[in-house]
């Protein structure tokens, strides 16, 4: 079932004594406003953690062989090569010139295999496809990996399967107060070769470090698009499961870097119309967390307050969780 409005909601989450979101660029310290000392996490680090949800939840679907199930497959999952997921789809359509690498699926390999009565062309070049062609690949695409119709993906890399645009955006997590990261010291009491017990004479031990806010409460914004939803099939399942994910993500996301990230508000603002009855910020600011202590530590520490009082015309305030 299509989409047939728009949607603007309010992610809100908190870490304690974790690393929400480590940057690459600075030794894995948690993300920073250099400006203000606010904590940062990137929306692509959302999308991770919503496309690991959807993938815990439907992987067992998936194996069953009911029609379907295959439409919540994952396109960007770890160690995936993105141009065999690409790959596939010219395979399933059985489209022509189709080129398998050494390691491409059993569909492409199948799909070639088939092509050899055709004629082949005299070197392998990076397929473009016709534009019908890539056209139905995108399609394709789309019906079958859920963060494609949701998120949309560059697929032109290699075998061309076009471009997406996803109903489906984020921004970037912002803290309600600025945080402070914090260096740890850590030791294991092993060594990892024998070189290096005979270094330390037998201590055999190996210091590290660990990175962690103490604590902080985030927000994030999103939008969904009725329009480009038509464009991708994103319907009305997609969208539960969404908000599901984005409400449980945290709870299957642990590690010694994340043991207690929580979602702690989940707020989403049904528009009447598809072109929308309020401008999002307008929306956004009717939610104020604030803090009730001078250092918080825990989410009880703040208080959330939002205005359901004059909703603009057309708006819908739908409480997923909090």
């Amino acid at each position: 079932m299509s989409l047939n409005n728009r949607y603007d909601f309010a992610l809100i989450f908190d870490v304690k004594d974790g690393n929400p979101n480590g940057d690459p660029d600075a030794g894995n310290m948690p993300r920073l406003d250099a400006e203000t000392g606010h904590g940062l996490v990137t929306d692509v680090a959302l999308k991770r953690k919503v496309r690991n949800f959807v993938a815990l939840v439907k992987d067992q679907d998936m194996r069953e062989p009911e029609a379907g199930q295959k439409r919540f497959e994952i396109y960007v999952r770890e160690k995936a090569i993105l141009n065999h997921q690409n790959q596939r789809a010219y395979a399933a359509l059985k489209l022509d010139a189709v080129e398998a690498p050494a390691e491409a699926t059993a569909e492409a390999e199948a799909a070639v295999e088939e092509a050899d009565t055709k004629k082949k062309p005299a070197k392998k070049e990076k397929r473009k496809g016709s534009a019908e062609d890539v056209s139905k690949a995108r399609d394709w695409m789309c019906q079958n990996f859920f963060d494609v119709r949701t998120f949309g993906a560059v697929m032109s890399t290699g075998t061309n399967a076009g471009q997406v645009r996803g109903p489906v955006q984020l921004t970037f997590a912002r803290s309600v107060e600025p945080v402070v990261a914090l260096e740890h010291s850590i030791t294991r009491m092993a060594v990892a070769t024998e070189g290096e017990a005979e270094k330390q004479q037998g201590d055999n031990r190996t210091m590290g470090r660990k990175h962690t806010v103490p604590y902080g409460v985030y927000v994030a914004h999103g939008f969904v698009s009725s329009f480009l939803a038509k464009q991708t099939g994103f319907g009305e399942d997609d969208l539960e499961l969404l908000w599901q994910a984005l409400a449980q993500m945290f709870e299957h996301d642990r590690s010694a870097a994340r043991g207690e990230m929580s979602t702690r508000g989940l707020y989403v603002f049904k528009h009447d119309s598809e072109l929308g009855d309020a401008p999002a910020h307008a929306l956004f600011e009717r939610i104020q967390i604030k803090k009730t202590v001078d250092v918080p530590r825990s989410f009880t520490d703040y208080s959330v307050n939002v205005d359901e009082t004059d909703l603009p015309s057309g708006i819908t305030l739908l409480r997923k969780l909090g």
